[in-house]
């Protein structure tokens, strides 16, 4: 059995269980940990969380992080200079992304599809490192999770 379909077992049994619904925002996200060198083996294989969702009697919406640094810097006022002094950046970053990051993921948790039981997947979050922290980004919308936030997180 691959490691990918190891998490996926694992993701069964968790995902399989009886929901509570009174758990505080935090309580609700999930973590499916990988080692960073199976990125492309799970982003393969995101249908089977999802399928295995799906049979659970849950919905499913996928978000991916992956571009969400240039979304962010091809709409910065200043890009141009940004490129020419990167240091100039680091302002911005520290509240300005991060917000940006934390609007596109409550969108999706907020949606007027998404319920106390739908799971809202996050992955691409590695292309957040060195630019803010995932911990800051759960922190942010953890009180819009109505369902489950499963992120999933290479480390």
């Amino acid at each position: 059995m691959s490691a990918v379909e190891e998490l996926v077992n694992r993701y069964r049994n968790h995902i399989m269980a009886p929901w509570q619904h009174n758990l505080a925002g935090e309580q609700k996200a999930v973590f499916v940990v990988y080692p960073k060198t199976d990125e492309r083996r799970l982003r393969a294989r995101l249908g089977l969380f999802e399928e295995v969702t799906l049979r659970a009697g849950h919905e499913w919406k996928l978000l991916d992080l992956t571009q969400v640094f240039a979304e962010w810097m091809v709409n910065l006022e200043y890009m141009e200079t940004y490129f020419e002094e990167p240091e100039n950046l680091t302002i911005p970053l520290e509240s300005e992304f991060l917000f940006f990051v934390v609007e596109k993921i409550r969108r999706v948790l907020t949606d007027v599809d998404v319920d106390s039981n739908t799971v809202v997947a996050v992955y691409g979050v590695a292309s957040l490192y060195g630019f803010t922290k995932v911990s800051q980004v759960l922190k942010e919308v953890a009180e819009d999770i109505r369902g489950r936030l499963v992120v999933f997180f290479p480390g």
